[in-house]
């Protein structure tokens, strides 16, 4: 065993119930092996999880199969269906939503306090890339973190410092079979053409090792942002409750773009978790905002089911009221 993917499995011990998500793949076969000889197994109750999306023949039975694995080496294995109608667009993305949500759903029926993945350093590397194409902000540019949360349950990702290489030739030094994911070949999927421009990439210096560099750069200047605009909110903060926040417009004023940003996404998250909210649409509202409360006029809006309402003196936020419905009209007859 590598001891940089050893060392990663030190994350998992917090947590006495572990889901692992395996898909069958080699990099999830190997967190699978990886966990089944880990120390710290005795202490835990460790699961692991197999999501059939259906997409294609012969899923049900890679699924079964990881379940036979997954028994031999004393893991009680879950096999998830995603069921019902498929979507015609964006498959990719909406078929890794219906996994959390399975996995999610899985874990609290177990009573799992975190989902463990098996996403690696190349997988990393990609993230950061693909998120480079489509001009991600100082955020999405610092990659995937080990630990971060679908609602209650906790998503960890031990492997991240493992390369992809490692990991199959772990599987291949315990002689454990894995399966190969045909979409990762198809070319439909934008990040299986970023995977074939590789070799031009690594020619121009863009290789794994140079975006995993950019992703650590990313992260300290995401956390010194997260700092600043933490102290911010603290500055600024007059109130607050679990359906509002009040803040000192005065506070806010010259605050730099980005913080206020980060403050409004932070009530967004807080108050609306359930919201989405792309970055653009973000950015613009926030743009507005800052600029009401340069100028000391008001604003209301509206984001992500919240108010925003900014006068000279306060910035408000609370949910926004229910749509009123409109009554039917009642034939009063002739």
């Amino acid at each position: 065993m590598k001891p940089d993917a050893t060392r990663g499995l030190d994350l998992l011990a917090p947590h006495p119930g572990l889901l692992l998500a395996v898909s069958g793949g080699p990099d999830s076969v190997a967190l699978m092996l990886l966990c089944a000889r880990w120390p710290g197994r005795a202490a835990h109750r460790i699961d692991v999880a197999t999501v059939d999306h259906g997409l294609r023949p012969g899923s049900r039975d890679e699924a079964e199969q990881v379940g036979n694995w997954a028994r031999a080496l004393g893991f009680t294995h879950h096999l998830l269906s995603w069921a019902g109608e498929k979507p015609a667009t964006r498959i990719q993305e909406r078929a890794r939503e219906a996994r959390y949500r399975l996995l999610a759903d899985c874990a609290r029926a177990i009573g799992a306090s975190a989902i463990v993945t098996a996403h690696h350093a190349d997988d990393q590397a990609e993230t950061i890339l693909f998120r480079l194409t489509r001009g991600s902000g100082v955020a999405g540019l610092s990659g995937m973190s080990p630990a971060s949360a679908l609602g209650p349950v906790a998503l960890l990702r031990p492997l991240l410092a493992s390369r992809k290489s490692a990991l199959v030739g772990l599987c291949e030094a315990a002689g454990h079979p894995y399966v190969a994911d045909p979409s990762n070949a198809d070319d439909a999927y934008a990040r299986v053409r970023l995977r074939k421009l590789a070799p031009v990439l690594d020619g121009l210096g863009l290789d794994t090792e140079a975006l995993l560099r950019l992703g650590a750069r990313a992260a300290q200047a995401d956390a010194a942002l997260r700092d600043c605009a933490s102290d911010l909110r603290r500055r600024a903060l007059l109130e607050s409750g679990p359906d509002h926040a009040c803040f000192a417009a005065a506070e806010l004023r010259d605050a730099p773009l980005e913080l206020t940003q980060r403050l409004v996404a932070g009530e967004l998250a807080r108050l609306a978790p359930d919201a989405y909210v792309r970055l653009d649409r973000l950015e613009r509202a926030v743009g507005r905002l800052a600029g009401a409360l340069r100028d000391g006029e008001r604003l209301r809006l509206t984001l992500g089911g919240l108010v925003f309402d900014s006068t000279p003196e306060l910035l408000t936020v609370r949910p926004a009221p229910p749509r009123r419905t409109r009554q039917p009209e009642v034939d009063q007859g002739s």
